[in-house]
């Protein structure tokens, strides 16, 4: 799988496009950009690479990672993928696809398995790969998303927060704001996974 990562909009929110190396199929994921610069550069991204966009997938529904949807799905006439609880964020979209927990997004030979981890929001969800994992605003390197937003708990969080330390060490984390990071990275250094704060986060 091949990710290309843009930086967009004012709260330098990360959006992805992952696709298939051999089937040049790929999925959007997060276009939560606010200038129309930022909308050029991912479309020229995706005329030179040849890729066949079959998806726009948000992670959740807040307004730095959606507001992209209705150009995109314009200019590329594919679904918007979203969890059902965040779906209210969305309203209006002309064809919506709803995630659920375990669900698969596909794209060519790659398969992204839909882990529902709220706290951030009450939809939020991750995308685990063989590889990586796309995060959103549940988990960042050293950090996790705030849950002090209308919907947001911090205890979903923290059963999130189990979901993701029990996946493996090796993959690679693509979080919806900053830096990639690793699972068994973040199980050491993030105070919110590692054993020093487990009694007051776990």
């Amino acid at each position: 799988m091949l990710v290309e990562t843009f930086t967009v909009g004012m709260l330098s929110t990360n959006s992805y496009v992952a696709s298939s190396k051999e089937t040049k199929e790929a999925i959007l994921i997060d276009p939560g950009l606010d200038f129309s610069s930022e909308a050029h550069s991912i479309f020229d991204y995706i005329s030179a690479g040849k890729l066949n966009v079959k998806s726009i997938v948000n992670t959740h529904g807040h307004d730095d990672h959606i507001k992209g949807n209705a150009l995109f799905q314009q200019k590329l006439n594919v679904p918007i993928c979203i969890h059902p609880l965040d779906a209210h964020f969305i309203e209006g979209a002309k064809k919506v696809v709803l995630l659920e927990d375990g669900s698969a997004v596909e794209f060519g030979d790659q398969t992204l398995k839909v882990m529902h981890t709220p706290g951030h929001t009450p939809g939020s969800i991750c995308l685990v790969g063989e590889k990586l994992v796309f995060t959103g605003d549940t988990l960042f390197a050293s950090g996790i998303g705030r849950t002090d937003f209308p919907g947001g708990s911090m205890t979903d969080m923290r059963l999130s927060l189990q979901k993701l330390v029990r996946l493996p060490d090796v993959l690679l984390v693509y979080p919806g704001h900053g830096e990639t990071s690793m699972i068994g990275k973040e199980k050491r250094v993030n105070p919110f996974l590692n054993n020093r704060s487990r009694d007051v986060f776990f």
